[in-house]
Order: structure tokens, then sequence, then C-alpha cells
């Protein structure tokens, strides 16, 4: 609706700009051959009279000449209001609907909860939420280059446009109700700042940042993040690994952890296993048999991690498993434990 309204304004801005075109030629042609003036005269008076800006003839007007200035200056009025209004239409007609758009996705913001905060939408803001929407995570981004809209806009995804420093924007994105806060902005200071106002507002989200310099790995920690990403570190650690175990490394980064279909390593929290048979050790799982999968890993209520761990391990709660198969044997996984 918004768009056949702005639609049908720009038809009549045309048709507006036309009329004026068409009263221009017809007051020049009239005093070039009416009046007799030259071609420079009869635009001159032509754009006095149109504008009525109250100067004076060339020349002094015959009688004939006098009428047709009457209906030239009657007609004028006429279309030069029309031409008024109309473009005022249109910039309040815009302005309005870029309104309605905000309130709109404003509206449609608080109605998320447990959602994902993205800040930035640059190289690695933009591939964070890829991912995210890849695993139908909730996510909304904040990002304050206004020239970026477009690109949000086009890719479907939330976005509210403003500066990630200041308060009422992290609250206009719902941190207080969020579930993760992800700071991907390229300059360290501003992440800082970001994640330390984050922490502020709402004390159990988990906080991811983005690093540059590795001197603010434990500033960024301080002010609150629960994990901090040194993507250039990472980026290098991968393509070392890459010479020293290339084999390893290439079945790794065929491993896929988001998906519909292609998902190899899913992470099962305890309360799902428990909700689907009275179950204390990862022997009394008995996965494999009913999934397919093989369980690779434990995390502990208290986060710390297990490699491979041992089939009596005691399950606590709160605690999670990581498991590893096909993406048939996840498929299954999933329906089992409704995840």
């Amino acid at each position: 609706m918004n768009a056949s309204v702005l639609k049908l304004v720009r038809s009549k801005i045309n048709a507006a700009v036309l009329m004026l075109v068409c009263i221009s030629a017809i007051g020049v042609l009239g005093y070039r051959f009416i009046s007799g003036y030259s071609w420079i005269d009869a635009v001159y008076m032509t754009v006095i009279t149109v504008a009525t800006v109250g100067f004076g003839e060339v020349v002094p007007l015959d009688d004939t000449s006098k009428i047709f200035t009457v209906f030239l200056i009657l007609a004028s009025v006429i279309i030069v209001g029309y031409a008024l209004s109309i473009i005022t239409e249109h910039i309040l007609s815009k302005s309005n609907i870029e309104e309605l758009k905000n309130k709109k996705m404003q509206k449609n913001v608080d109605g998320f909860k447990n959602h994902v905060v993205v800040c930035g939408y640059g190289r690695n803001g933009k591939q964070v939420v890829r991912k995210l929407m890849a695993y139908n995570k909730l996510c909304i981004v904040i990002e304050k280059n206004k020239e970026i809209e477009d690109r949000l806009k086009s890719d479907n995804v939330p976005y509210i446009i403003g500066n990630a420093n200041e308060d009422e924007v992290l609250l206009r994105a719902g941190i207080d109700r969020a579930s993760a806060f992800i700071s991907a902005l390229p300059n360290d200071a501003d992440n800082l700042f970001v994640v330390l106002s984050t922490r502020q507002i709402n004390k159990d989200i988990n906080i991811i940042s983005r690093a540059s310099l590795e001197s603010s790995y434990t500033k960024l920690k301080f002010a609150g993040a629960n994990n901090v990403i040194l993507p250039d570190k990472l980026g290098g650690d991968h393509m070392a690994s890459l010479v020293v175990v290339p084999g390893l490394m290439e079945f790794i980064d065929n491993l896929s952890f988001v998906g519909n279909s292609n998902i190899n390593i899913e992470e099962v929290a305890f309360e799902k296993l428990k909700s689907k048979t009275q179950v204390k050790t990862i022997k009394d799982l008995d996965l494999r048999d009913k999934t397919g999968c093989t369980i690779i890993g434990y995390k502990d209520e208290n986060g710390n991690y297990i490699v491979n761990p041992e089939e009596n391990l005691v399950l606590a709660p709160h605690s999670k498993i990581i498991v590893l198969g096909r993406p048939e044997q996840i498929e299954v996984l999933n329906k089992v434990y409704d995840i």
C-alpha cells in the first residue's frame, strides 16, 4: 500500500512538471508571436509572469498582449500552486512512509525474546547473521551506517539504525530480553564500550566480541565479554594447521554445524535427554543404537569441556553433550529428542 501511494505521488509530480513546461512554452510562443518580442524577451516575460515576481514589461503591452498576460497569470497561479502542493505531498509522504516502516520494524522487534543482537553489519557481522539465520535463530542487527540499510533490507534482516554506544539504541534492540549479544565492530574501543554497556543492562546475557588486537582480549573479558574472538589469529592458526595437519583440517572444514539437511554436529542439553528417559550416565543413553550418532564431547554445568568422555560419566543438570553423525543420523537425533 505504501509503495502504491508513493507511485501515485510520483505520477502526479510528473504531471505537474509537464504542465509547467506546457504553460512556459505557451507563454514564450504567445509573447513571441502576439506581442512581437524577441525570443530572449519572450522567455524573460514568461518567467517573470509565471513566477509572479512583479517586474515590469520589457515594452508596453497592447490590449491583446494584456489579455494574454491575464490568462497566463491565472493559469500559472493554478499550475504552480498545484505543483508546489504535489511536491510538498511527496516530501511528506516519503517521510511518513519511512516513519511507518521504522515504527513497524520497532513493533516487530518489541516482540522479540531470547534473540541475538548483532552489532555491526560489516564482513564479520554479515557472516554471523547468515549463520544465525541458517540455524533459524532469531536475530536483529544494530548498524549506525545508514548507507548499509538497503543491504539489510535486501537480505531481509531485522535491523535498527543507530549508535550502539547509546543505551537507548541497545534497549530498542531488546538487549534486556536477548539471550546473546555479538559485537562485530571493526574498532576495539567501540567493542569495549558496547560490551560494557550491554553487561550493565543485562547481567545474564551471553556476550561475544570481536577483537583486532591481542592486547584487547583481557580488556574485553574484564568489561563483561564471555568470549572474545580474534579473526586474524584464527585465520593464521587455520592456515598453519593446513600445513601441519592438512587431512584433519580438511575433515573439520567439511563438517557442518548449521543448515537444514547437512548438519554433522549437534549439541543436546541434559534437560532434553532427561525428558525422554531416566538416564544417569552416557552409557544409559544408548545413543549409538538409537540414532547412530557418536558422543564426542561433554560440557558440564560449570562450562568445562571433556573430549571423548567415558561411558560411565554421570550426566549433571544443566550439562550438554556434543554428538557427531551423518546428516540423516543427526535428523533422527533431532526427532528423538525434539531438538
